[in-house]
Formats: structure tokens, C-alpha cells, sequence
């Protein structure tokens, strides 16, 4: 996958005391330095689609989890909770020489970057959330039904199957799906649970956000989603993405993800 970035693009392996993290970096080094997320179970790959916009005026960060799968080797300290997943994001922005950036996260990402935003807002400038797990509403219940089979007992035909039931469409991108299959039963040491923020948490968010939520996403209700969101964050752009689903962002058909992720963080 890491071909289909641009030709800039280079890979850092930076210290903690968790571990190295893996982190691909492109984009102009005097630009505005943008941390991506992934969602769980995928990698700093899934950015494929996106990072060559992003990174005309940013310098982009797209950062391997650690405890999750991907090339981040949680062989220090033990991830025990989420005080060490925010310590752990400290040390790469340390790592990488920064004091502020911008930040993106799909789905678990987005949880832990809106975490981190709350927990340290004068690191994070601006925060673009993209279908946001468990950040302003629960998920789905046939949902969880439906990813338990492939969670326990993972194989590739559990995993295509589940992907095909939330986006009601075969993997478009014949090169991800692969990735996707390569990663099913890869190694995961970690995989810290973050709780839901309470209301008076995002109420006292200070962090201009965008909210990017997939229209078709059966992770959750978006419209429902996207009330609570514009109740407890006022001051946040919410915007549906009507015939994107969860696990269709952010690599397949990016050009409009794309456009408004620009706007926003420009």
C-alpha cells in the first residue's frame, strides 16, 4: 500500500517508553504538522486515499496504534488503560519535535483523538473527527452482533462477510482488500477501551472540530449521532457524508472526504 503514496513519504520508527512507534510521514516539512489515526484493526496504510491532499499544506503524521495492529511493537511498558494511550501520543509528538498539530482519526482513532483533545487541548489545534466511535453515542447492537463471530474466531471469509454486512457493497479497492485480509490475524498486545466522554467533558471542549459522519453507517445511528453531537459540542461542524459507510471511510471514494477535510483544517 505504501505505494500509492507519494514519492515523499518516509517511515519513522519513534522511541517511547511503550515501544516503537511507526509513523509515515510526507508531505512539505515546513507545513502544518496533521497526526491521522486509523480505525482499529487497520494501520496507517488506510490513509492511502487522502494523504496527497492533506499533504499539500500539511505536514502528515500517520501514526501505526500502538497495542493495535501494525508496525508500533508494544514491548516496553504495558498499555494499561488510557493515561497510558494519552502518555503514549505525548511521546510521539515529543518524539517528532512537536508541540501542537493538527489531528484525524476514523472511528477508534477518532475516539482516542477526541480523548486526547480533551485530556490536552493545547497540543491539539484543530480535530477532525470521522465517524466517531463511541464518542457521542454507543454503538449498534446488531452491529456488535453481527462483528462478535469475526472478533472471536477471526479468519478472512468472517471478516469479508461482516465488512460486506455494514457497507453493502464488496471492497471496492482490490489492493486494500488484500491489506485487509493480510492484517485479520495479525497481532494485537493491547487494544485500550476507551469510555465514552461525558457530556461536560465535550461541553467544556474548547477545540474547533469537525464531525465527518457516513450517512449509510450501520456502526450507529448518524443522524442520531449527529444530534447529540451538535448538542454537546455547539460550536462543531457536523456534516453527514450520505452514501459513505463506516468502513468505507476513508479509502473508498475520497474526492468529497477529501475536499471538506481541506477546508476545514486550512
Amino acid at each position: 500500500m505504501l505505494r500509492r503514496w507519494p514519492e515523499d513519504v518516509a517511515a519513522l520508527d519513534v522511541p517511547t517508553r511503550y515501544g516503537p512507534t511507526r509513523v509515515h510521514a510526507c508531505g512539505p516539512e515546513d507545513g502544518v504538522p496533521l497526526v491521522l489515526l486509523p480505525g482499529g484493526g487497520t494501520t496507517s496504510m488506510a490513509w492511502f486515499g487522502n494523504v496527497e491532499d492533506l499533504g499539500r499544506d500539511h505536514r502528515v503524521y500517520a501514526v501505526d496504534v500502538m497495542g493495535d495492529v501494525g508496525r508500533s511493537v508494544n514491548d516496553g511498558a504495558p498499555l494499561r488503560g488510557a493515561g497510558d494511550l494519552m502518555a503514549w501520543l505525548d511521546a510521539v509528538l515529543d518524539g517528532l519535535g512537536l508541540e501542537q498539530a493538527r489531528w484525524c482519526g476514523h472511528s477508534y482513532g477518532a475516539s482516542i483523538a477526541l480523548r486526547y483533545a480533551l485530556r490536552a487541548p493545547h497540543r491539539v489545534s484543530r480535530l477532525a473527527l470521522l465517524d466517531p466511535a463511541n464518542c457521542f453515542a454507543g454503538p449498534s447492537p446488531r452491529y456488535l452482533l453481527h462483528g462478535l463471530p469475526a472478533l472471536l474466531r477471526p479468519t478472512v471469509a468472517r471478516r469479508r462477510a461482516f465488512l460486506l454486512w455494514e457497507t453493502g457493497r464488496p471492497t471496492e479497492d482490490a489492493g486494500w482488500q488484500d491489506f485487509l485480509d493480510s492484517t485479520t490475524t495479525a497481532v494485537r498486545t493491547k487494544v485500550v477501551a476507551l469510555r465514552r466522554p461525558w457530556p461536560k467533558e465535550l461541553r467544556a471542549c474548547t477545540v474547533p472540530t469537525l464531525v465527518l459522519l457516513a450517512g449509510r453507517s450501520r456502526t450507529h445511528d448518524a443522524r442520531r449521532v449527529a444530534a447529540k453531537a451538535r448538542a454537546l459540542l455547539p460550536e462543531a461542524t457536523v456534516t453527514l457524508l450520505p452514501d459513505a459507510t463506516h468502513h468505507t471511510l476513508p479509502t473508498e471514494r475520497p474526492a468529497e472526504l477529501n475536499r471538506l477535510l481541506t477546508r476545514f483544517l486550512a
